[in-house]
């Protein structure tokens, strides 16, 4: 089992490009199903994740290729609509295929994902929503099987009693080659969402309002393929930036997506760190010691504060000067990465949703385990600013969602190495 080995107390200094988004990719090509042609995706991160969805859609009967940083998905002879239990395990959010597959194929079997343990992430509601579009499911020994009698969905109106993005990607991934007009009430909005759409308009999709909380999409006969470039990745860019600001130190992020990372930087200023961002690129310089965030940190859906984002600020305020308080409002067992800052030295108690940080002068090294992504990625960040070194084992959580991780820490002038 390989384990990242890092020794801390260096300050960060340098430049570093972001990598494409890993929520933004794994929905696209998902969505590259429903053309019946070739699509070609830019910016396309290298990641355990994006491996494990291109092994889907062999499965399926694309033929999806990754070199470098450009897929390339050839859905044209595609008939599959069984997804196998081993890869459905492999990551949660393999649950988008499900409405990929039944705009294309009129059917889809498939099981309960797999992926990180955050608590609970009930599929009731895209099932709810799909029945509305015309699918007969049933289940069985924990496979699920959806049937449009019809060959294909139908466009229904739906409100979604939380903004789920998984529920918003699979009702918009069904509803693009439905038959009428699909409108989604209280949809979700983030970013990753507004690519995925973008990318489906770019294949001839009528959909209208992703990014607000209406969205509207026509059915149309067919897509066809197209050329695309995932967006950055905004919460890989919230690591590094939390990473020098734990640290200490200056940093460029190069190809940023500043707005959509807009509730994270704001928070984030609060530390009184420098920050200055403008077109693609954000500066950040940290010099005396951080201050706490005085008002509660809420994940919330976008554009509220992101709950992939909490554990990585969170292991950056474990040193700052004063109380810090995070109340988690999306997933249940989001806070499992607190036991290995404490491990750290942090002064961490943990209350229901609501976690209390009191800023300690400095955190030690420790030999810790990754219990989820954005959990390693923050022991990542408390190591890189911590006294002595830290060994984090089952680092293939981290890989999931970052590419070149250690590549990227060592230009930073962070001390780091793979074992």
């Amino acid at each position: 089992m390989q384990k990242f080995i890092i020794t801390g107390g260096n300050r960060l200094s340098g430049e570093i490009e972001l990598q494409g988004s890993k929520n933004s990719t794994l929905p696209i090509m998902a969505a590259a199903i429903l053309a019946k042609d070739k699509c070609v995706l830019e910016s396309c991160p290298n990641l355990a994740d994006v491996y494990s969805a291109a092994r889907i859609l062999n499965s399926l009967g694309c033929k999806c290729s990754l070199v470098g940083n450009r897929a390339e998905i050839d859905s044209s002879e595609a008939e599959g609509s069984k997804i196998p239990e081993s890869l459905m395990r492999e990551m949660r959010s393999s649950i988008m295929f499900m409405g990929a597959i039944l705009g294309r194929t009129g059917d889809c079997i498939f099981s309960v994902p797999g992926g990180c343990e955050l608590g609970p992430r009930p599929i009731d509601m895209h099932l709810a929503a799909l029945s509305k579009m015309g699918a007969e499911i049933s289940s069985c020994g924990g496979e699920i099987s959806c049937h449009m009698p019809k060959g294909k969905a139908h466009g229904a109106r739906i409100s979604l009693s939380f903004p789920s993005v998984g529920a918003t990607e699979n009702i918009i991934l069904c509803a693009v080659l439905a038959e009428g007009e699909t409108v989604i009430n209280n949809a979700a909005r983030e970013p990753e969402i507004c690519d995925m759409c973008r990318f489906l308009r770019s294949c001839g999709a009528k959909i209208k309002g992703d990014g607000e909380s209406r969205i509207v999409v026509e059915g149309v006969e067919k897509l066809h393929g197209c050329e695309y470039r995932i967006m950055p990745d905004r919460i890989a860019g919230a690591t590094y930036l939390a990473m020098t600001a734990a640290a200490g130190g200056a940093m460029i992020l190069k190809n940023a997506c500043v707005a959509e990372m807009e509730p994270f930087i704001s928070v984030l200023e609060q530390t009184g760190c420098f920050i200055c961002a403008a077109e693609n690129r954000i500066y950040l310089r940290r010099g005396g010691r951080l201050k706490a965030v005085r008002d509660r940190i809420r994940t919330m859906p976008h554009p509220g504060f992101p709950t992939d984002a909490q554990a990585i600020l969170m292991a950056a305020l474990a040193t700052a000067d004063g109380t810090s308080v995070f109340e988690e409002n999306i997933f249940d067992c989001r806070y499992r990465h607190t036991d290995a800052l404490i491990k750290m030295g942090a002064d961490i108690q943990v209350m229901g949703k609501a976690a209390v940080i009191r800023g300690v002068n400095r955190l030690h090294g420790a030999d810790v385990e990754a219990t989820d992504l954005r959990g390693g990625a923050a022991m990542a960040v408390a190591a890189v600013g911590a006294e002595g070194t830290t060994r984090i084992s089952c680092i293939s959580h981290i890989d999931r969602g970052y590419e070149k991780f250690e590549n990227m820490i060592t230009s930073l002038g962070g001390r780091i190495i793979r074992e």
